[in-house]
């Protein structure tokens, strides 16, 4: 398959955790042959520092800010691949950064469960090279979908934060369907100071209607 996303989310990103350094440098050719940027980490404790590194400057819903995925060993020394993965899910980080567990045989019973706690999918080693990529830009686009909504998300706060208080009772009452005259009855104002809330919720919410506008709440979860 062809990796095709949004150049404005910025070029994606593939974070390689697993001790083995034959099996980090092996992934990071293969990636690298499919035209993809990797960063490896020997353990699960690198990774973590990295992390603890890029949220101390930014709220963790900032980052990462380019589609990204981590391929994570299972089983390694000191944190493993699953306490690793823990530690993601209590962040809320494996929608935007999913994760595909590197496994062994006898790790498949975990990785499994880890897959119905939230992770992407896990593949056996050893791995066919085209299958691995594969689901790896897959894990790319669902990072991008995820993110691209996160920014959607973060948009449509900040202008309804710009909103003013009568602004937004027109608006409700707008998307409720009311005419211009009931809306001023409701709300003791003149039809024109309707008219002029009315077309700067507009402005703001960069709509052109009424139904535009119902479908852009409903779509943020604010109807």
């Amino acid at each position: 398959m062809t990796l095709q996303l949004d150049p404005q989310l910025g070029l994606p990103m593939v974070y390689l955790v697993d001790d083995e350094d034959v099996v980090r440098d092996a992934l990071a050719w293969l990636l690298r042959s499919r035209r993809l940027l990797s960063e490896t980490f020997s353990s699960g404790e690198a990774f973590d520092l990295m992390l603890k590194a890029r949220l101390a400057d930014q709220p963790v819903q900032n980052w990462p800010r380019s589609p990204s995925c981590l391929l994570l060993d299972v089983r390694m020394p000191g944190m493993s691949g699953l306490m690793l993965f823990d530690s993601l899910v209590r962040l809320g980080l494996t929608q935007v950064m999913p994760v595909i567990f590197l496994t062994g045989h006898g790790d498949v019973p975990t990785a499994v469960a880890a897959v119905k706690q939230g992770a992407f999918d896990f593949v056996e080693k050893p791995f066919a090279d085209n299958a691995l990529v594969d689901r790896v830009e897959q894990a790319l686009m669902h990072s991008a979908q995820a993110i691209a909504a996160r920014r959607h998300d973060v948009l449509m706060a900040k202008r309804l934060a710009e909103l003013t208080d009568r602004e937004r009772d027109v608006m409700r009452l707008v998307v409720e369907g009311r005419p211009n005259k009931l809306i001023a009855d409701e709300l003791d104002i003149s039809v024109r100071t309707v008219e002029v809330h009315r077309a700067r919720v507009f402005e703001k919410m960069d709509v052109k209607s009424a139904v535009e506008l119902t479908n852009v709440l409903r779509a943020a979860g604010q109807l």
